[in-house]
């Protein structure tokens, strides 16, 4: 993988250029990333949707499903996998093998492969949304978001919160099984605050106030709105912004090259 990686950029071709055409395609051969971002959440959709008691209304929930509910969770689910347990054992497994370093000494500078693995990663949990959507729809009868603008801008600010919270796993991991160890003690956490247990709508009001002050906790119920056909509460956007700010700028102060 390194020797990709490190290959110079093709003539006529900007250095990002060159690394996003060689990470994509490494990206592509990573099956085992590519089944728990787009496939995983699918396929928990699919098991979720056969249960009849979540496809029956529910006076509790205001006659929604169970199945509408945990749509938008599964939709999280594929960002938290990529922030939490894909991109920041790549990016320290090539720091580790000491990639980077060699990486700043050429004209394809490290930044562009930080670069480039956002755009990828994000790239990824953003087509990874749409099939669970169009899943949920065709299969489930689950409503497609009904102020679509408001759910797509609290979709990619949870993108930027997630990908900042991978990033910073990143700078404070020295080496790939570290990240991954850090990545997997935030991951259940982060599953729960998003409602992959209890949807934040189900839970009791003292702990849904908590939870929506956490990232995946403020988008959950984000994208809740955004499907029942409200904007978005600016309060739980804002909570969005202030962590993709705070973990990017935290990211930033402590990452190393090597």
């Amino acid at each position: 993988m390194s020797t990709a990686v490190q290959t110079a950029p093709e003539r006529h071709a900007t250095p990002y250029a060159a690394v996003l055409r060689t990470e994509a395609r490494l990206f592509r051969r990573e099956p085992g990333a590519l089944f728990w971002v787009v496939a995983f959440p699918q396929l928990l959709l699919i098991i979720l949707g056969s249960i009849p008691s979540f496809r029956k209304p529910d006076d509790g929930l205001g006659g929604l499903r169970l199945i509408d509910l945990y749509v938008p969770v599964l939709v999280l689910i594929a960002l938290v996998m990529i922030g939490l347990q894909t991109m920041p054992t790549v990016i320290t497994g090539y720091r580790e093998r000491g990639i980077l370093r060699r990486m700043s000494t050429t004209p394809v500078k490290p930044s562009a492969l930080l670069g480039a693995q956002f755009g990828l990663n994000g790239a990824a949990a953003l087509v990874s949304a749409l099939i669970c959507l169009t899943i949920g729809r065709l299969a489930f009868d689950v409503a497609l978001p009904r102020q679509a603008f408001g759910y797509a801008l609290a979709l990619l600010l949870t993108a930027a919160a997630a990908l900042s919270l991978g990033a910073l796993v990143t700078a404070l991991a020295r080496t790939a099984k570290v990240a991954q160890a850090i990545g997997t003690g935030i991951f259940f956490p982060s599953m729960f605050c998003a409602g992959l247990w209890i949807p934040v709508k189900a839970m009791p009001d003292l702990m849904a106030h908590i939870v929506v002050l956490t990232p995946f906790g403020a988008a959950a119920s984000a994208l809740d709105q955004a499907f029942a056909g409200a904007w978005p509460s600016w309060s739980h956007l804002g909570v969005l912004a202030g962590w993709a700010v705070v973990l990017s700028a935290a990211a930033a102060r402590w990452f190393r090259w090597e």
